[in-house]
């Protein structure tokens, strides 16, 4: 298995012999609404835009995690697999295959990788975004991915997985908390999940972000943190940070079978 960081939300995974771009911000700014003066996110430096993706997978369709100025750019005979919020936004972009996936579906990519959506993060009071499983169906290599910090007891289900991607760090607001969770949720997924390895996301690696809202954020928490919680809990993950566009091999030991 073989991931990189493309920044905040952004990945690419390679696994079951398929390149998944994961929720992609890699070309112009991020704002939402259109409201540059409350957030503006940047990339200092070009982000190299993937070839010959196999999928590209989204989690929610707020513009962090569908991203229309990279979408617009992105090629838009690509698979694209999303939670049914995320389907609305890319079909309407004119997207030919488009894959709407709810709670607890799966779907499989040539009999090698499997997709299965399960419950993230809400938006709102009555959305629930999603979170994702993937499975390599020749090895039974797996990886989690929530970018949030929202993780449903329904992963316990699946256990063990070999990596998990997600926050290790809140991001709060005054008055409404915490719009990201993951300095203790973060330690919950690791007792369900027993990953291998975890790896951080949400963070800014060499984006900048800039408005109103940046300067009411507030970031609790951090990655050594979620290690001293991880050897407190006597598990052996491992936390690994990477920089982003480094291209990383995960070294991975086989799991024990029930």
């Amino acid at each position: 298995m073989h991931v990189t960081w493309l920044d905040s939300n952004s990945w690419l995974i390679e696994l079951g012999g398929k390149r998944i771009l994961l929720d992609p911000w890699l070309v112009g700014d991020l704002v939402f609404g259109g409201a540059t003066w409350l957030f503006r996110g940047t990339h200092p430096q070009p982000v190299p835009v993937p070839e010959d993706v196999d999928v590209i997978l989204l989690s929610q369709g707020l513009e962090d995690h569908a991203h229309p100025a990279t979408l617009a750019h992105l090629n838009h005979d690509w698979l694209v697999v999303g939670s049914p919020n995320a389907a609305s936004v890319v079909q309407k972009m004119g997207y030919s295959r488009v894959v709407a996936l709810p709670h607890g579906e799966t779907y499989c990519l040539d009999d090698r990788l499997e997709i299965r959506a399960v419950p993230g993060s809400p938006i709102g009071p009555t959305l629930v975004e999603n979170g994702y499983i993937l499975k390599d169906l020749q090895t039974g290599r797996s990886l989690y991915y929530e970018p949030h910090g929202f993780h449903s007891e329904t992963l316990k289900d699946f256990a063990p997985v070999d990596v998990a991607i997600t926050p290790m760090m809140n991001l709060e607001l005054p008055l409404l908390g915490p719009i990201i969770k993951g300095r203790d949720s973060a330690l919950r997924a690791a007792e369900w999940l027993t990953p291998q390895v975890m790896l951080p996301t949400a963070a800014a690696g060499q984006v900048q972000y800039e408005g109103l809202l940046v300067s009411f954020l507030r970031a609790v928490g951090n990655t050594d943190e979620v290690r001293d919680g991880l050897r407190d809990r006597h598990l052996t993950t491992q936390v690994i940070e990477p920089q982003p566009g480094d291209r990383l091999e995960l070294q991975l030991q086989t799991q024990p079978t029930v």
